[in-house]
Formats: C-alpha cells, structure tokens, sequence
C-alpha cells in the first residue's frame, strides 16, 4: 500500500547518527522485554524471528556486539524464521518500539516534539519498514512510530489531567 505524506509535513529518518536517529531500531536505547535486557530494538526484533525455533541463534543475536551485527544475524538466508513470524512482526515491532520510548525519557519528547508530522523511515531499500528508493514503500515503521507518539500523547495528557486533581 502506497503510503502518500502530505508536503511539508515530513520528517524522514534513516541512520542512528543523522537527525532524527534514535527513530532508528539501531540507536544504542537498550529496550528491557521477554525477561531481558537488550542492547537496541534491532537486537530485539531479529531475535524473535528465531524465538522458540532455533535458542543458539537467538542467543547469539542478543549477545551482538553491535546492532548491525544483530541484523546480519537475523537476515540470515540459511536459517528458517519461526513458523509464525509472517503474522506476528507488526506487533514485535510495535512492542519494541513502545518499549523503547517508554524507556528512554529524552527520545520520548524528542517523538512527541514532532507534532502530526508524517514519520518516514527513508530506507533506500526496505519498502516494507521504510519507504524504498523510490518511497513508494509502506513506511511500517513509521506508522509504528506514529501510533506509538498517539499512545504517548495520550498517556501524558492523563498524567498531566490526574496530576492537578492531586
């Protein structure tokens, strides 16, 4: 599904170190889910393609030196994914990414700072997670991002309502 930005009201992210970085799986945010700690979203989400299918290499991804390095792990063509992983990713990603700006105070306003700007993950390759080379793709990860910044919009207005009845 083609996913169309209005104008001007875009902000595209890609890598951890450019503006907009820590929308990026790959920003060093450790996110605390299934019982562990791990040391970025990208090292979660490759993971669990691997949960309760194959435990060494499951390990061995959350052991990553870096979030690259988690990713090479994960998109390993040699290993089967498991078998239900196709209908499960959305939602993997989602936790992640919620855990993550739950997590970390700073990233969180930084989310919620851009407003009703349309987020897009402009991935030169990727047409399901970003927007692919010709940013026909469908920008999952940005929607992630944005529903995440609704929840947190919302979570905070409750906070900030039950504060003055105190």
């Amino acid at each position: 599904m083609l996913f169309t930005p209005r104008y001007g009201m875009t902000i595209y992210f890609y890598k951890a170190d450019q503006p907009y970085g820590c929308f990026s799986n790959f920003s060093a945010h450790s996110v605390q889910l299934a019982g562990r700690s791990w040391p970025t979203a990208e090292h979660y989400y490759q993971a669990q393609k691997f949960f309760g299918s194959d435990r060494d290499l499951f390990d061995r991804i959350h052991a990553a030196p870096t979030p690259d390095a988690a990713a090479k792990l994960g998109r390993s063509h040699t290993q089967t994914y498991r078998s239900d992983w196709d209908h499960i990713k959305l939602a993997v990603m989602g936790d992640v990414v919620r855990d993550k700006f739950q997590r970390h105070r700073e990233i969180q306003q930084t989310l919620i700072a851009t407003g009703d700007r349309v987020l897009i993950e402009d991935s030169p390759v990727d047409y399901f997670w970003g927007c692919g080379a010709d940013r026909t793709g469908a920008n999952h990860l940005g929607r992630i991002l944005m529903r995440v910044r609704d929840e947190l919009r919302r979570s905070e207005t409750a906070r900030s309502v039950l504060s003055s009845l105190d």
